[in-house]
């Protein structure tokens, strides 16, 4: 798995005129895609990553102050540009293998009591967020 994760001082996704997650105090957005061989032991790292890492102010991470989450499906992740213009997306796990890994890095990260908005799984969104920092870590489990 691979996540993009950007502290942010407000941050929403639109889908289709609808705001499916938002919020408006400091939070972490992650975009988190998945590869064909992820599993278990992946989602948990991701998880554990996204709740731990202490890019918030003071050095605190969401786990320490409850800070919101949106995590976005992101399959571009795995995009592959090493040739031509073209990218090539074998890299990312198709939908069926995909959804639910996101889900399960989603439903960890509410296990540990945080508070996680979502996008839609393969709908075209709108991802807005004012980049705090700027702070951009990326992830690979």
């Amino acid at each position: 798995m691979r996540a993009v994760l950007q502290r942010a001082s407000r941050a929403s996704v639109t889908v289709e005129g609808e705001v499916t997650a938002a919020f408006d105090r400091q939070g972490i957005v992650a975009l988190v895609g998945a590869t064909h061989d992820d599993g278990p032991e992946q989602v948990a790292t991701i998880a554990r990553k996204i709740a731990e890492l202490r890019i918030l102010d003071d050095e605190r991470s969401a786990s320490d102050v409850d800070a919101p989450i949106i995590v976005v499906s992101q399959f571009t992740l795995y995009a592959d540009v090493r040739k031509g213009r073209r990218p090539s997306w074998n890299g990312a796990a198709p939908g069926p293998v995909a959804e639910p890994l996101v889900d399960a890095v989603v439903e960890a990260l509410r296990e540990r009591g945080l508070t996680v908005g979502t996008g839609v799984f393969g709908a075209m969104m709108d991802v807005e967020l004012v980049n705090d920092g700027p702070i951009t870590i990326i992830l690979e489990a």
